[in-house]
């Protein structure tokens, strides 16, 4: 997605609040994206549409937030 999109690394991290070394190593494949909340900022950062994301995922997250 960040090279169709032409964003630089720095880009993605400023975008979605992830370091540039730990989105650098999603895209090697030397980490996985295992925790919710990382993905929630990599999603909502991205401005990822809720049907293509699910509602669910993002309201556990919310509500974990205000709770």
């Amino acid at each position: 997605m960040r090279e169709i999109s032409h964003l630089r690394q720095d880009d993605m991290a400023t975008l979605t609040g992830l370091s540039q070394p730990f989105l650098s190593m999603l895209e090697s494949g030397a980490r996985r994206l295992a925790n919710i909340d990382k993905i929630v900022c990599l999603l909502d950062g991205l401005q990822a549409p809720l049907e293509l994301t699910g509602l669910i995922l993002r309201t556990q997250v919310d509500s974990a937030l205000v709770g």
